[in-house]
């Protein structure tokens, strides 16, 4: 198993309001609409924006389930596996072409903000490891500066 974590990112909402975003994945469904936003837009290369439009676009959500494509990886889909109320996500990997589990923590650090944590535990052998090693701890801190930014409200 290979283990990657994010840096550990402030967000400006409070644990239980991200906490209840995150638990039910049908929230996450918002993504969608957040690619015509006009501050979203030029954080998105223009080469790369038709494609991404086109793996959200056929992205399905259920209160535990997420699941789409993924670039050459193909179709992958996760399930919450775990929840901590207001502390903790866990999720496993069910359609992928490797295992994996992914936590999301979240902890307060005032009434009003709480920081973010992403960790990845994935099942990789030695190639695979020295293939996608790199763009995992990318993968990571993107997830967890996305999640940072996105309005929880």
């Amino acid at each position: 198993m290979a283990k990657y974590e994010s840096q550990i990112k402030q967000v400006p909402y409070s644990q239980a309001v991200i906490y209840s975003k995150i638990s039910d994945l049908t929230n996450l469904e918002s993504i969608k609409s957040r690619l015509d936003d006009p501050q979203v837009q030029p954080e998105i290369p223009a080469d790369k924006m038709e494609q991404i439009r086109n793996s959200i676009s056929q992205m399905e959500f259920t209160t535990d389930t997420i699941s789409g494509p993924v670039g050459p990886i193909g179709s992958i889909a996760v399930k919450i596996v775990e929840r901590t109320p207001e502390k903790c996500v866990k999720f496993a990997s069910t359609n992928s072409p490797v295992s994996f589990k992914l936590w999301i923590q979240v902890l307060p650090t005032s009434e009003e903000e709480s920081k973010i944590k992403v960790t990845l535990d994935a099942d990789l052998n030695f190639f695979m490891k020295q293939m996608l090693d790199k763009h995992l701890k990318v993968g990571v801190d993107k997830l967890a500066d996305t999640l940072a930014r996105i309005p929880y409200e």
